[in-house]
């Protein structure tokens, strides 16, 4: 059964153009430096809502809602009760969406193949080598792998409406330079990168401290980064 650590009935932000009930998956392998969400890291933890609690809230949104999106923790931390939950979803006439880091390439794979799910948000943490420093673990390998295998799904699928964003978090004191990540992700021909502004709210208080003149910095990286042209940035 899906571990779930918690939902958002409604949520305007977590898909963009969508209204959709978001389940926040318990657990992740990595713990990454700006995290807001660490009380859910540890996979030890037991879910606090069942999912059968869930499926009863989408029978009374059919028609309100456009979809149902997975996130985390890390979702596919957890392949075959998400996976059947996605069924369920499909079946009951929802979208199915999905935040992941890329830590599980093989199931978001799955996940794509099986059409499964209709919009991918994937998180690229940083360049593969980099990854130890932000993550805590190893892994950039797995994350890059996820994209490919994102760019060939949507490749695969660009008459139907299956639709994707690729994001980059920046944040103060990065031990790697964002614009490799950008030039990056353009060689691979990704549509549009969103580029994440960190925010020290609900984040450990050892990253918290590092915000002193962030505001600038931010500004300065944004200035930075527009100058590449090859891709398509957001900036949130």
């Amino acid at each position: 059964m899906l571990q779930i650590a918690g939902i958002q009935p409604l949520s305007t932000v977590d898909w963009p153009g969508k209204l959709v009930l978001t389940v926040f998956c318990q657990g992740c392998p990595w713990a990454c430096v700006y995290c807001q969400n660490h009380q859910i890291l540890d996979p030890r933890t037991p879910g606090q809502v069942p999912w059968a609690d869930v499926l009863d809230l989408l029978k009374k949104r059919v028609g309100l809602l456009d979809g149902v999106v997975f996130s985390g923790g890390e979702a596919c931390r957890q392949a075959a009760p998400l996976l059947s939950a996605m069924q369920q979803v499909k079946d009951m006439g929802f979208a199915v969406g999905l935040h992941t880091a890329g830590a599980f390439p093989r199931v978001l794979e799955t996940a794509l193949n099986s059409n499964l799910v209709d919009w991918v948000g994937l998180d690229i943490k940083a360049p593969a080598s980099s990854y130890p420093q932000v993550v805590g673990k190893a892994g950039g390998n797995r994350a890059w792998e996820s994209l490919e295998i994102l760019l060939e799904g949507a490749q695969r699928n660009l008459s139907s409406l299956f639709d994707y964003e690729v994001r980059l978090t920046v944040f103060p004191q990065m031990p790697f330079d964002p614009a490799e990540v950008v030039r990056t992700c353009a060689k691979m021909q990704v549509r549009t990168l969103v580029i994440q502004k960190a925010h020290s709210q609900g984040a450990l208080p050892k990253f918290a401290n590092t915000f002193t003149s962030w505001d600038a910095q931010y500004e300065k990286i944004k200035e930075n980064l527009s100058q590449i042209t090859d891709v398509k940035l957001l900036f949130r």
